[in-house]
């Protein structure tokens, strides 16, 4: 059966960095693709981060893609997203998942894990 579980988060204060883990059990992250998602309070969950099975990176916007990085360690069958230069902004559950390119990119599951808190603040 298939499992992400997602790791490290933590409170941070501004312009800090955290690092999080997806580790994936049941399932062979190298030939999917992953994404990290976001869901901050009152909002939707969005997608900020992919990885292709062939490790290609798409980030949402400028903004995160200036700051984040999206990596995976094949032999650990798992994915990173090492988040620097944090804001309040960045406050949220943070989410992993995999599966086709397309639905990675329309965050098109119906199995979520339990995500991890990330909460920046002073």
């Amino acid at each position: 059966q298939r499992q992400l579980v997602e790791s490290g988060g933590g409170l941070v204060q501004p312009g800090g960095s955290l690092r999080l883990s997806c580790a994936a059990s049941g399932v062979d992250l190298s030939i999917y693709s992953t994404g990290w998602y976001r869901q901050a309070p009152g909002k939707q969950r969005e997608l900020i981060a992919t990885i292709s099975n062939s490790g290609v990176t798409h980030y949402k916007d400028s903004v995160v893609n200036d700051r984040f990085t999206i990596t995976r360690d094949n032999a650990k069958n798992t994915v990173y997203l090492q988040m620097n230069s944090l804001t309040p902004e960045d406050t949220a559950v943070y989410y992993c998942n995999t599966g086709s390119a397309i639905m990675v990119s329309l965050g098109d599951f119906t199995s979520w894990g339990q995500g991890t808190q990330v909460t920046v603040s002073s």
